[in-house]
């Protein structure tokens, strides 16, 4: 028999072989049948001469460590092995296209595609390189598409035969790496790390943006040799259109020494992406717009959740447009009721025009007007009014996007089919679902409304995904404020998002919360980084997503402080008035040392929203922490008048009192903390800062443990001082808290 029966007859029980699907240097890719699950599989088996070359316990070695790889942008290992002497190892097939095959066919890719695909390959690869493994050979023909976003496959192969020697590779004519794409470091056979994966990518979007690789030329030899000798053209000189931070960021990606290159691919996405923080967009954008709350004029005052609602989806569709500038949400909303002028707007939001409406409902109809105003003039570019029925609001939305889309004079793509009459159900599901995301907001108590509002909707519309992905983040929550215990509240926040997930597999917003869910339910870090770095690739201005990655990803969990500041810095210039961010962005200026900054950054935090909860606890921790005992108990007089005696405030002034010497006032807090914990919910993060302020360590670390196990706090804050002491790290359980945390 020939060695393919050979192996096909060793696999027979496990592997039916069909036909075979393609071939290269080094391996020949089968269809198969996978007898005990049922399904179709592509089996890659190794050329006999590679496989002796490599060995069979270094192939296997490096197959088992890429089987450790999760993530959606990587393709999974379903097996490996040795078949009768042939190593193969075995994957899904993917139905649509590799990344070549879609260049030969159109050979420039849309901007925008080529700078998504990037930076999904480049989140694959910051999986993997975190984990010590880099591929080797990123190229078209390893990157495939399924459904229009990135598989990247043959991880582990590359070392395998890397670590075989330059004189056999030699001998059978192979190695490792593709000359169009390999790094200078790769082509001299020097030892390569994640940088070197970097060097292939940006090889592979400058081909997609301009047609053809940087380096090319008639021979293996010439195409390596040009790398050191010339210094590849501006993609932005080759192609107009191309965003001046993409071009900046495939020349530093290209650089000949590897020290010049991003640190990671997690830099190499913030830069692609970094248009909207460069010194350049301090000036106005001509596309950019903010969309103001719509005002309600009907008499029921809960009909302005239907007009927020109409405002938000018309933000969703435009904020979709390349090449337009729309303000956050948070910001633009912290106008309603604000009788500020239009110029004052366009200042504190930097956008050149604004959108107002105004909503009238009566019955089943509804008045609708709207007009798009130039801040610096006050000129209307635009207005119209819409008598209709509410069935039509969904149209109405995509009316107003493609008006003002056409004015701004950028290109909005609008649904393949036009947009129908809703049902009424559909209409009472879109209201309820405004209303749900609004109670969120407001946290404590409004969850139970959210939650009743957003199930309703749900009723009324099976198949909305908005409502389950408001609803799933409202359950998150209810754990965290302990209106549920994570055993009944895990299961149900991530059925509620995997299901939004599945009606919108796009939606950036869904993987945000699928981050937070992970970091904090799951205990999952890793999980967390993947989702909320592929929501970021696919809307970069998500700055409530932006915030959390940066503080309680970069900042607590990695501990990598330059890129959680520059993360939050850029968060906060996206979306410059929103309580959260300025909040969050508060406690990033604390943990790498910048107590003033921060005391002066809650405070602004407290301007923007002066009842709201977040900004007000925090400026007692934050004034507290900052060593500043006055400054925090004031603060504390200031909440309790506006928030109530909640634990969450309570919770560092033991740490006040004892700056001050008043031990005994420290201790009664902690003490009433402890009376109420017996009586009603308080968060054991809670009782974990009180006790640690206090040096009871035993304590602290306790209720640090039981914490995580509850998940009732929002981020695991012990790692880090001034939030937590070096002797709660010195403590013998530390080790087991982390490893609860997923550290």
């Amino acid at each position: 028999m020939s060695t393919l029966e050979c192996f096909a007859t060793a696999l027979a029980d496990r592997y039916r072989l069909g036909r075979e699907l393609g071939a290269g240097g080094m391996a020949t890719v089968y269809l198969a049948h996978d007898r005990k699950h049922d399904r179709d599989v592509a089996i890659k088996v190794l050329r006999d001469d590679v496989a002796a070359s490599v060995g069979r316990e270094r192939f296997l070695r490096e197959i088992q460590l890429a089987a450790k790889l999760s993530h959606p942008h990587i393709l999974p290992l379903y097996d490996s092995g040795d078949a009768d002497g042939t190593l193969f190892y075995v994957m899904p097939v993917v139905q649509d296209q590799s990344l070549r095959e879609r260049l030969d066919a159109q050979r420039q890719l849309p901007i925008a595609d080529a700078v998504r695909i990037a930076s999904e390959v480049a989140g694959a690869l910051d999986h993997a390189h975190r984990l010590g493994i880099v591929h080797r050979d990123i190229k078209p023909e390893n990157i495939m598409l399924q459904d229009g976003h990135v598989l990247v496959a043959d991880f582990g192969i590359g070392k395998a035969i890397s670590d075989t020697t330059a004189e056999t590779l030699t001998q059978v004519g192979m190695s490792v790496g593709t000359p169009a794409y390999m790094s200078p470091e790769q082509a001299v056979g020097e030892e390569v790390d994640g940088r070197s994966d970097l060097y292939s990518l940006g090889c592979v979007l400058y081909e997609m943006l301009v047609g053809e690789p940087p380096f090319t030329g008639p021979t293996m030899q010439a195409v390596i040799a040009k790398r050191f000798v010339q210094t590849p053209t501006d993609v932005a000189a080759l192609r107009e259109g191309v965003p001046r931070a993409v071009a900046r960021a495939v020349q530093q990606v290209l650089a000949r020494v590897a020290v010049d290159r991003h640190e990671t691919a997690a830099l190499f996405i913030t830069a692609l992406h970094e248009r909207e923080t460069s010194t350049a967009t301090l000036a106005t954008p001509a596309q950019s717009l903010a969309i103001l709350p719509f005002e309600n004029l009907s008499a029921d005052p809960d009909n302005q959740y239907f007009a927020d609602g109409i405002a938000d989806d018309i933000l969703d569709a435009l904020v979709q447009i390349d090449g337009l500038h729309v303000a956050a949400r948070a910001s633009a909303f912290s106008f309603r009721g604000k009788q500020d002028a239009l110029a004052e707007i366009g200042r504190a939001l930097n956008v050149a025009t604004v959108l107002q409406g105004s909503l009238r409902r009566s019955g089943n109809r509804m008045r609708l007007a709207v007009q798009l105003i130039s801040v610096r003039d006050g000129y209307h570019l635009w207005s119209e009014r819409f008598d209709r029925e509410l069935v039509d609001v969904f149209a109405v939305q995509d009316e107003i996007a493609a008006a003002i889309a056409e004015k701004l004079r950028v290109t909005f793509v609008g649904p393949a089919q036009p947009v129908g009459k809703a049902t009424t159900a559909e209409v009472q599901a879109f209201e309820l679902v405004a209303k749900g995301r609004a109670l969120l907001a407001l946290r404590g108590a409004s969850l139970l409304e959210a939650r009743a509002c957003l199930e309703r909707a749900i009723a009324l519309d099976p198949q909305n995904a908005d409502a389950y992905a408001v609803l799933g983040e409202t359950l998150r929550n209810f754990v965290t404020y302990g209106l549920m215990s994570v055993a009944e509240g895990r299961p149900l926040a991530k059925a509620a998002l995997a299901r939004a997930l599945e009606l919108a597999p796009d939606s950036a917003t869904v993987m945000g919360a699928l981050g937070n869910v992970s970091l904090t339910l799951d205990h999952d870090p890793d999980a967390a980084f993947v989702w909320w770095e592929r929501a970021m690739a696919l809307q970069p201005r998500l700055s409530e997503v932006r915030v959390l990655y940066a503080m309680n990803g970069l900042v607590l969990v990695r501990h990598d402080d330059e890129r959680g500041m520059r993360e939050l810095a850029r968060a906060v210039h996206d979306d410059p008035r929103s309580v959260f961010c300025a909040s969050l962005n508060s406690l990033g200026l604390l943990a790498t040392g910048r107590s003033a900054d921060a005391v002066a950054e809650v405070e602004r935090a407290c301007d923007l929203a002066p009842t709201a909860f977040l900004p007000h606890y925090l400026r007692v921790c934050v004034r507290a922490w900052a060593g500043d005992a006055d400054g925090a108990l004031a603060a504390a007089r200031r909440a309790f008048a506006v928030i109530g005696r909640s634990p969450w405030v309570l919770a560092c002034l033991p740490k006040a009192y004892a700056q001050r010497g008043e031990q005994a006032l420290a201790e009664a807090v902690y003490a009433e903390l402890q009376a109420r914990a017996q009586t009603e919910e308080v968060s054991r993060f809670v009782m974990s800062i009180a006790a640690d302020s206090l040096g009871r360590t035993d304590e602290a670390i306790a209720y640090a443990i039981e914490s995580v196990e509850r998940c009732d706090n929002t981020g695991p804050y012990w790692t880090r001082a001034p939030f937590f002491s070096d002797a709660l790290r010195a403590h013998p359980r530390y080790p087991e808290l982390l490893q609860k945390i997923g550290l």
